[in-house]
């Protein structure tokens, strides 16, 4: 890609002016990249692969990942009891520096190739270098590499290194084996609340999020370190919180679990509390608070999602009076329970209701098959009937919060709706006859 800014520009030409990486980086690589390994076979011989050397093991701890010392090198190693013979590894290795007013972190790609009875070979190459500037405005310069996602590692190491247009694709964001303990940092950095720890986050993203956003710069300086890490790992938008949050800042609460807290100021801000009131905004105990608010939150949704099925249910009248028109008006009783069909959806709706259960929410106005029927003493309900259309049969009959009541039929009541002797005269003069 060429350059387009003034930006741009002075990077690729300061890019090739940066020195190579040198002797006592590229040491530092190979021993704090790799594990260093002992062959140990099974007459005892170790060899170390490091720098070759032979020698019978007498005195090494025949346990599982036991360590020993090169006599001939000094080198520490981990005895691998194993007939292989050739070791191949490869890692990452970053430097970061300065150069010209810019923050630099460069990526080298470290392979190692070690054969028992020979010198260790290690070889290091460039492939990526981050540019930022004072501003927080970041550029790439890199090799080119595998375009699949499934291989974003794999690099053309004998491309040249360039500016890449696409600058924030996470195959540019290495995190490597380990970095050179020699680090060189802008003073603005320094000033932005760098003190030397990048709490689990990539140099880059650290960098450009106390550079360009002063907000952030404040998280860090104020020790809200998991915020600080949480707005850069989620890309969520500070400013939605940045009123509550200062709030905490000025009360001197840490936040500890940060998707949970941002989470419940949602909730907060939904039904309309203060969130400039230390009271809620810093609670004692944030599972609890935001527990009471998600299940407030959650009855809220459930009575929406219930009046979105009763608008979708009046549209569903039609339906029903077409499959069910027939029985309306159809009603018996012994004397004392009256039993009628239910003829609307709206009578759907009363009866769940009052009834608690799911005879709307479920949708049995919708049932080809099923006839629903209430059963009540003096206008209140008592139970609510299924009746199967194909088999004539009571499929089930449900009281208030589906319990059965004192006039269900269990087989010691000789006459109740309920009975066999009562659906079966129901059915006979009044179902079979309409169908």
């Amino acid at each position: 890609m060429k350059p387009k800014t003034r930006i741009q520009s002075e990077i690729v030409t300061l890019s090739k002016r940066l020195k190579s990486i040198s002797e006592k980086q590229k040491a530092y690589a190979y021993k704090h990249c790799f594990s260093h390994i002992a062959r140990m076979t099974s007459k005892g011989i170790v060899t170390c692969t490091d720098c070759g050397h032979s020698w019978k093991g007498e005195n090494i701890p025949s346990s599982d990942h036991a360590e020993c010392i090169c006599p001939h090198c000094g080198s520490k190693l981990e005895v691998m009891k194993t007939r292989q013979r050739v070791f191949k590894a490869t890692e990452y290795f970053s430097v970061i520096t300065t150069y010209k007013g810019y923050q630099v972190i460069r990526f080298f790609i470290v392979r190692a190739y070690r054969k028992a009875g020979y010198q260790a070979k290690c070889e290091i190459s460039e492939i990526v270098q981050q540019w930022i500037a004072p501003n927080g405005i970041g550029e790439i310069i890199a090799r080119l590499r595998c375009m699949s996602s499934m291989y974003y590692d794999l690099w053309n190491e004998h491309s040249c290194m360039e500016l890449r247009s696409n600058s924030n694709h996470f195959a540019y964001d290495i995190t490597p084996q380990c970095t050179y303990p020699h680090i060189r940092i802008m003073k603005k950095i320094r000033r932005n609340g760098f003190k030397g720890k990048f709490y689990d986050i990539s140099p880059n993203a650290f960098f450009k999020a106390i550079l360009s956003d002063n907000k952030m710069e404040t998280l860090l300086k104020v020790g809200q370190i998991e915020m600080f890490r949480h707005f850069i790992r989620s890309n969520a938008g500070i400013n939605e919180y940045w009123a509550a949050l200062k709030i905490c800042i000025r009360n001197g609460y840490e936040i500890t679990n940060p998707s949970e807290w941002c989470d419940y100021i949602r909730l907060l801000k939904h039904f309309g509390m203060d969130i400039h009131n230390s009271k809620y905004v810093c609670p004692k105990d944030i599972v609890s608070e935001h527990d009471k608010l998600v299940k407030r939150r959650n009855d809220e949704i459930r009575l929406e999602d219930n009046e979105r099925k009763k608008a979708q249910a009046i549209e569903n009248e039609r339906i029903y009076k077409e499959q069910k028109g027939k029985f309306f008006g159809i009603s018996f009783t012994d004397g004392i329970i009256q039993v009628h069909v239910l003829s609307s959806v709206h009578d759907f709706i009363e009866e769940a209701e009052i009834m608690h259960h799911c005879v709307f929410s479920n949708s049995y106005y919708l049932k080809e098959n099923s006839l629903i029927l209430s059963a009540t003493i003096e206008g209140k309900r008592i139970e609510t009937i299924e009746v199967s259309l194909k088999t004539l049969k009571v499929v089930q009959s449900r009281g208030v919060c589906n319990k059965n009541t004192e006039y269900h039929y269990t087989g010691e009541h000789t006459f109740t709706p309920f009975s066999d002797y009562t659906l079966i005269y129901f059915c006979s003069f009044h179902i079979s006859y309409i169908r």
